[in-house]
């Protein structure tokens, strides 16, 4: 008897070996992939009432790059959501990527069980799963919205608004922004969340707490994009030596405002650069996976 496929992708990509590699390993992960080497064959693909529950999708591809196919879906009502691949790692790509409507932004040099993680936290707020009808359960059949003072949180399509702005994250950051949120006042430890991102069991690959590094750098990106809309936001407070929480952003020093060291609580001193590494390192090298 045929195993029930996990879900239905379309991968839309100009590079030969890449698309043949990939669609191979999410076939033997129980993934039914459709391949598609431009844009045009994908657009008439959707044109032609096809469906997936995903697209992957290449940014640098001839005459249709995968942004335009982006805003032609969309433009389309075609809401399916999109997980840009790509080699370009420029946050401005990755800003556009949100912006015209893409759920996640995840680099072609990333592991496959990170882009496997990724497709399964979009599969779970789509379809819906035995946590979603957990959350559905606690919250009384409502658990399409979580707010928390001038958060907001939708989490039917993984939207973000700090005081009704959107902030643009991608679903790794919303998912940590969730973590905490859902937690008020609760310290969470530095491998909880790292363990949110990578999967539970990873080992980082910088001695035994070199995944602080890399939480570091997401608690950053996230700080950054709540700062552009609200200069004086702090609400993500650092619990020296453990972790984060989400606080009420009373006491900016508790803030954060040095992301890359821990800060003893009421004198700012430094506990010292873990391992000798800031957050402003990057999530790849000796300290990523």
């Amino acid at each position: 008897m045929t195993e029930p496929t996990i879900a239905r992708i379309a991968l839309v990509d100009d590079d030969d070996l890449f698309r043949e590699s990939l669609s191979l390993n999410l076939g033997d992960e129980g993934y039914e992939v459709i391949t598609f080497d431009r844009g045009e064959p994908a657009l008439d693909f959707f044109a032609d009432d096809g469906s997936v529950d995903i697209v992957l999708l290449d940014w640098r591809m001839p005459k249709l790059d995968g942004i335009d196919v982006l805003r032609q879906m969309r433009a389309r009502g075609i809401a399916t959501p999109v997980i840009f691949l790509t080699v370009l790692s420029d946050q401005i790509y990755e800003e556009a990527a949100l912006a015209g409507g893409a759920l996640d932004f995840v680099e072609k040099s990333r592991s496959l069980s990170i882009l496997l993680k990724r497709m399964r936290l979009i599969l779970d707020g789509t379809k819906g799963d035995a946590v979603k009808g957990a959350e559905e359960a606690e919250t009384g059949g409502n658990a399409t919205m979580h707010r928390l003072g001038e958060l907001e949180l939708r989490l039917d399509n993984s939207r973000a608004f700090w005081k009704g702005k959107r902030i643009d994250l991608t679903l790794t950051e919303f998912n940590i922004v969730k973590l905490m949120s859902t937690r008020p006042e609760e310290d969470v430890s530095y491998r909880e969340i790292y363990d949110l991102v990578h999967g539970k069991g990873f080992v980082a690959g910088y001695g035994p707490s070199g995944y602080r590094a890399n939480v570091r750098a997401f608690i950053k990106r996230i700080r950054q994009k709540f700062r552009s809309v609200d200069a004086n936001f702090a609400c993500i407070e650092n619990y020296p030596g453990f972790g984060y929480r989400w606080g009420k952003g009373e006491n900016p020093a508790q803030g954060g405002d040095e992301d890359g060291v821990d800060t003893a609580p009421g004198n700012g001193t430094r506990n010292g650069q873990r391992g000798g590494m800031s957050e402003d390192m990057l999530i790849n090298g000796a300290a990523a996976e």
